[in-house]
C-alpha cells in the first residue's frame, strides 16, 4: 500500500537522501557527548541527536522505514530518559546511550545500502 502512493517514491527517496546525513549527524553528536566534559557539552549533543531521532521516528515509518523508525523512537526515548532522569544534571554521557546510537547508526547504513 505504501508504495502505491502517487509521490511517495520522490519522498521516499528525498527522506533516503537526508538519511545520510542525519546518521552521520547523530554518530558526531554521540561522539561529542560521550567525550564531553562539561553538562552542557553533553546534553547539548544530546538534545542535538534527540531532535534527529525524533524527525526520523516521526517520518521512517510512513515512508515503509518501520524498524528504522521503531529504533528511532527508542533511541529517542533512552535519550529523554536520562535528560529527565536523575543524573541530568551530572556531566556524564551513559554508555548505554551512545552503544544504542551506535547500534542506530549501523541500522541506518544497512537501510541506506538496501535503498540504493
Amino acid at each position: 500500500m505504501v508504495e502505491e502512493l502517487p509521490g511517495l517514491a520522490k519522498v521516499r527517496a528525498r527522506f533516503i537522501e537526508m538519511l545520510a546525513d542525519r546518521q552521520a549527524r547523530i554518530a558526531e553528536h554521540a561522539l561529542n557527548a560521550w567525550d564531553g566534559e562539561t553538562l552542557e557539552d553533553i546534553n547539548g549533543n544530546l538534545e542535538a541527536a534527540k531532535a534527529i531521532l525524533h524527525q526520523i521516528a516521526g517520518t521512517a515509518g510512513s515512508l515503509g522505514f518501520a524498524e528504522l523508525g521503531s529504533a528511532a523512537r527508542e533511541c529517542e526515548a533512552e535519550v529523554i530518559a536520562h535528560l529527565e532522569g536523575p543524573d541530568a544534571d551530572l556531566a556524564i554521557c551513559p554508555g548505554e546511550i551512545v552503544h544504542h546510537m551506535d547500534l542506530f547508526v549501523k541500522q541506518c547504513e544497512e537501510t541506506l545500502r538496501e535503498a540504493a
